[in-house]
Formats: C-alpha cells, structure tokens, sequence
C-alpha cells in the first residue's frame, strides 16, 4: 500500500518542471539519427550526454555500452541505482535515443532539432518518441526520493536506452544476452508507447509478433507465347494470385493449418475492458485513410488489430505491368507476405507453416524460394498481473482517475526483453496519437510529461512497497 501523500509528489515534480525540460531540449537538439551515417557522431554524442544526465541525476552506475561485434553499432546507455532495501524488487526501464530522420522541408513548421515550447506543447524530434518518455524517469526518480526521505530508490532501478529501435534494433537481442547478468530483473517498464487519449489514460498490456517473408515463384526459363504455351505449362503469375487467394476463407481466418494453435485467446473481461474505450470507427477509419472496416468475423476492430494473428499481403509482382498489352506467360512471379502473431505463437514454428503451406500448394513444374526477412515474438502481460496492478495504481495515483487498458497491434524489442530476461514487461507511456510520432512537427504534451514522471514516482513507491511479490515473483 501507498503511504506518500501524491500531494508531495507533485509538488516537487511542479517545482522543477521548468529545469526539467530546460534539460531535456537540451538532449533534444543533439540530432541522434542513427539511420543516417552522417549523424553516428551525434548518436554517439546523445548516448554521453544521457550518460552523465543519469549520474547527475544520482545513479551512482551509468556507461555507454558499444553494441554490434566490433562496437560498430550505435552506442546504449545503462544505468543502475541500488535500493539497499532487503528484498526490494528490482526493475528494468527501457527506452531509446536514437531518433527518426527530421527536415525543415519534411514540412516542419520550426527546426525539428531546435524545441520550440508553446501552449504546453514541446515541438521537435524526439521529444515524444522516445527521448521525453526516457527522460521523466529522471524526474520521477528524484521526487520518489524526495517524497519519501529516501537516499536511494525502494526498488533496485535500471536503465538501457538502446540507440538503435528506430533502425530495428539489430545488435538489441545480442546485447541483451552478453549483459543479461547485469540485466537481470523482476519486471520490465518499457516507456516508449502512448495512451489512448489525453483524457482517457491507458496502459498497454501487449504487443503483437510479426513474421515477415518473400517468396518467389519461378515457372518457364525466360517469358514465353502466352498463345503457343499459355493453358499448357504452369504460370508463376497465376499461381501467386491462387496463394493469395488461398491465404483466408470466407470468415477472413487464416488458413495455414495449425496457425491459431495454442493462441492466448481474449477473455470475456478483456473483450469488455476493450468494449468501454471510447472508439469512434469512423474517424478510426478517416486517420486508416480507409473506406469500410473488414476482418476476422467475430471480432470488433479493435480485438482484431490488438489481439488476433493476421496475414498480409504487402506485394505482388510479376509479368508485364508496362503500357499496352504483352501476351506472355512470366518466368517469375513475387508474393511479400507478413503475419503478425499473438501470445502463444511461435515465429519459428509459423515460418515452418509458411514453408509447407507454400511447397503443398504449389503445382510441378513451378519452382520457389521462401525467405523469411524478419521474425519478432509478441508480448503479453496478463491484466491481472500484480506488477500490472501496481501499474495501474500508480497512474491512477497520477491521473486521478480510472485507467483502462489497450494493446498495440504493432510489434518491437519488449519481447526480446521479455524472452531473454525472463521478466514479465509492463508499459509505462503517456504520449497521444496527435503526438505525431515519425512525422513532421513532433510534439509531447508537457502536462503528460510530468504526469509520466508522477506515475514512475508513485510505481517505485508501489512495487517497492510489496517487494518481488508486486512482481509475480517470490519474495526472497
């Protein structure tokens, strides 16, 4: 149970916003785009400047750890600050500081490295995805400390702020697993998704995993007679469109045999939670630039882009697309598939299903090749979950009202989190959809921002409070 009054939280958060964020444009003008070499000096130079933030902020453990085999990848950031409290919990927070490519001519109205503050919105790159959600936790560290008299916090608190999610994370998992002694925790807090709206705060319990795949068909040696050999020998072309046509039936299911084997299915209270978020489908359908909602049946939009496998088709391409008419049966045809997944599935044995689905579909005489280009396990946290609740409360605590809950359809690095630390994962973020993440002219809501950093005051307090069995964990 909480014994701080949130009074005493929010003042000291209110007290030294103006610094906070003084600090925080300050990381925000350095350029960390990883994904274009000419700005690796910068990312390096993000990863320092976060490093002796940390340390100014009181972590007595902050390093810039090299990632990649040869340290050619971009440079994270670890942190640790120890309880000393017997048997307090420890926790996790990730993030990241590399940012998305940002221009003048992109159409931002200002310098997207330049902040700008205007009626409590801070604009530039990175100020909601993920530099400010990374740095609250700065803030909200101190004034947990200073609420509650402590010198330390009452949960053993890390930090890695990767600077590589916006490229993939290529070098994440291995850096997981050579630091995976340091890492090692009883939950993680990822800060690097949003809430449902600024007046509807949300916690996101998942992410879904993502199976990616090109597969290319091959028929005749070279384009031929589509009047001397068409109808006679097979044709790659056709026999994509058969694949595809052959991906769902009538009820939009997919029908890889095997596919939803051992799905985590919804539970009828997590249909209901989901059923009281206030979703207009239409405007849903205006931002999806989109016409009519279509799916799995049985399902709401929502349960269908937050909890349900699905297979896409991203491409198709073969034969003649120039202008006129070309009578020709193609050499080769070209499907993109990917197939975003649920807990309870497995990439690997998905890739394994595509291979046999494809090679038991396909006719003599047409030979293919599947490769799989990227493979990603969803992440899920049980709503019942005690480290859950203690999240929950925190908001709560923070937002003074109710807080519902969502997933994210999408997919990310919290799985790799959670399969090679062995930690159930939480998501403590507060950005907004208007937030504009990726595109030009983004923003954060600064009153989010500090509301972010009271949450993570109050979730120390929380987890803290009820040792490893906050945790789901046993306590020592």
């Amino acid at each position: 149970m909480s014994s701080t009054p949130d009074s005493a939280v929010r003042t000291y958060i209110e007290g030294h916003s103006a610094a906070f964020l003084d600090d925080l444009a300050e990381w925000l003008r350095i350029p960390s785009v990883w994904a274009d070499p000419a700005h690796a000096d910068d990312t390096r130079r993000s990863a320092a400047w976060l490093a002796e933030a940390l340390t100014a902020t009181g972590f007595p453990v902050a390093e810039v750890w090299p990632t990649g085999e040869n340290g050619e990848g971009a440079p994270a950031v670890f942190a640790e600050w120890p309880s000393g409290t017997p048997g307090a919990p420890t926790v996790l927070v990730y993030g990241h500081h590399d940012v998305q490519p940002a221009a003048r001519e992109d159409g931002w109205h200002t310098d997207p490295f330049e902040p700008v503050l205007t009626d409590g919105r801070l604009h530039a790159r990175g100020a909601a995805d993920d530099k400010g959600q990374v740095f609250f936790h700065t803030l909200g560290v101190r004034a947990h400390l200073a609420a509650t008299g402590r010198t330390a916090p009452a949960v053993n608190l890390k930090l890695l702020v990767e600077g590589e999610e916006e490229s993939g994370s290529p070098n994440f998992p291995a850096l997981l697993k050579t630091h995976a002694d340091r890492l090692a925790c009883d939950v993680v807090i990822v800060s690097d998704t949003g809430m449902w709206a600024e007046d509807t705060p949300t916690v996101c319990t998942g992410l879904r995993g993502l199976v990616e795949c090109e597969i290319t068909l091959h028929g005749p040696d070279q384009d031929i007679h589509s009047g001397a050999y068409g109808g006679a020998v097979p044709n790659p072309a056709t026999e994509a469109a058969r694949l595809v046509a052959a991906l769902h039936d009538d009820d939009r299911r997919v029908t890889l045999p095997g596919f939803y084997d051992g799905i985590t299915e919804l539970t009828d209270e997590e249909r209901r939670l989901i059923a009281e978020l206030p979703f207009d489908e239409d405007r849903w359908l205006r931002a999806a630039h989109s016409h009519a909602a279509l799916g799995e049946s049985g399902y709401s939009t929502l349960e269908r882009v937050w909890a349900r496998p699905t297979a896409e088709v991203n491409g198709i391409t073969g034969g003649y697309g120039g202008p006129g008419g070309k009578t020709i049966v193609p050499a080769s045809a070209r499907l993109k598939l990917s197939f975003r997944l649920v807990a309870g599935q497995d990439p690997d044995r998905i890739q394994a299903l595509v291979r046999d689905w494809v090679a038991d579909r396909l006719p003599a005489g047409i030979r293919h090749e599947t490769v799989f280009t990227g493979a990603t396990r969803p992440c899920l946290t049980p709503i019942d979950h005690p480290a859950l609740r203690s999240l929950v409360t925190a908001m709560g605590r923070a937002f003074g009202q109710k807080i519902r809950f969502t997933r994210e359809g999408g997919s990310g690095p919290a799985a790799d989190l959670q399969d090679v630390l062995g930690a159930p994962v939480l998501f403590l973020g507060i950005s907004v959809p208007s937030d504009g993440w990726h595109a030009p002219n983004e923003k954060v809501e600064t009153g989010l921002l500090l509301k972010g950093a009271e949450a993570a005051a109050h979730l120390w307090e929380e987890l803290g409070s009820t040792g490893t069995h906050a945790t789901g964990r046993p306590a020592a």
